[in-house]
């Protein structure tokens, strides 16, 4: 039996795990659900649950960022050289989103419209998010390096993810950049190429505000007295995370309302609250349960999972949404497509499982897929 990962790497690995199964369990039942099936509560509650996987990813990815980048620089690494590391690894993330496109594109070759080549997906925003967080901790770095950068870098963190939030409203409405191609200004508000923005893609705004308070929390659990307490630090997140739920709630429910259009579902400000207090709560629940639980009792599938999280996510959209997809698409009823979510759900562990076992023996293509943070 291979040991257990640390527990600083195991919460996280469980946590994106978890956002994989999520994810395999909105996508399955959104494309094979067909019929009556669709009005029922069970997938209104299915296709509720995915819209935690994309903030989980880019939360944590905003985690890990500050893990890697608090690495890089306890060994002396100079700040230019940990952007251009970080920024670098980015690039690659958003790379693999081009790749994935292209890939998508050849394999429907003959009805998709070749606009699917320019989708904003979510591994153009991961990789977008990460080299904007690498330039940002570089100006944070150089300008304050003293015993207090990583409560600069997380108070940075903070403050632009809040304002990407407060701003994503005015992005999709009266300040969208209209001058821009629609390519270019797809990254801001995902316009794509139908005019008005599409909630179905991953743009700057708001999605790299969770990447950002990622970020912050991250650099919040590196501080040595976060360190010290342990636990209580986890607890605290979660019962802060508690509080900006109702706090969103309160301030949704106000009569006067700052915006003159809020799309509540995809840019209210008061819904990306509501999302970071889950996410908070859930961070502190695997933190716990990877700690005092099961998390790490015997072999987990949902750290394996974590572990090769862009794997899985790459090559379960084929077979679910795709060409190859294992069912007919809208057509089952519930029973039929969670037996195919099973299915997807252990193939896709046998793929992780494989893709770890034969790591280092023949297979440097596939490590192109998923680099494990090192955080210590």
């Amino acid at each position: 039996m291979a040991p257990s990962a640390p527990l600083r790497l195991a919460y996280i690995d469980w946590m994106r795990g978890l956002a994989c199964v999520l994810m395999f369990q909105t996508h399955c039942y959104d494309s094979w659900l067909g019929g009556d099936a669709r009005k029922t509560t069970f997938f209104m509650w299915s296709q509720l649950g995915g819209t935690l996987p994309a903030p989980l990813f880019l939360f944590l990815a905003g985690i890990s960022f500050a893990l890697v980048t608090d690495k890089l620089r306890q060994k002396g690494v100079p700040a230019g050289q940990v952007a251009r590391t970080t920024i670098h690894r980015g690039a690659e993330i958003f790379g693999l989103g081009l790749l994935f496109r292209l890939q998508e594109y050849l394999i429907a070759w003959g009805w998709a419209p070749w606009s699917d080549l320019l989708r904003v997906d979510i591994l153009n925003a991961i990789g977008l998010s990460m080299m904007l967080m690498g330039g940002v901790c570089w100006i944070v770095i150089r300008l304050n390096s003293g015993p207090h950068t990583r409560f600069a870098l997380g108070l940075t963190g903070v403050g632009l993810g809040m304002s990407i939030s407060l701003l994503s409203p005015l992005m999709w409405t009266s300040w969208r950049p209209h001058w821009l191609p629609w390519p270019l200004e797809s990254y801001i508000d995902g316009v794509h190429n139908l005019g008005e923005p599409q909630a179905w893609l991953f743009p700057i705004f708001p999605w790299a505000a969770f990447a950002f308070i990622g970020l912050a929390v991250g650099f919040f659990l590196l501080r040595d007295r976060a360190r010290t307490l342990g636990a209580a630090t986890f607890v605290s997140l979660g019962v802060g995370g508690i509080g900006l739920i109702y706090l969103a709630r309160w301030l949704d429910a106000r009569p006067q309302q700052f915006y003159a259009a809020d799309d509540f579902w995809h840019t209210s400000p008061n819904f990306f609250l509501i999302r970071i207090g889950m996410l908070l709560a859930i961070l502190t629940a695997t933190y716990l349960w990877c700690r005092w639980g099961a998390g790490q009792w015997g072999f987990s599938p949902l750290i394996q999972l974590g572990q090769t999280s862009l794997l899985v996510y790459w090559v379960h959209i084929e077979f679910v949404y795709g060409r190859l997809s294992i069912l007919p698409k809208r057509a089952v009823d519930i029973r039929t497509a969670s037996f195919g979510l099973l299915t997807i759900f252990l193939s896709m562990l046998l793929l992780s499982v494989l893709r770890t076992r034969l790591k280092g023996h023949g297979t440097e293509a596939l490590a192109w897929f998923h680099r494990p943070v090192k955080a210590g």
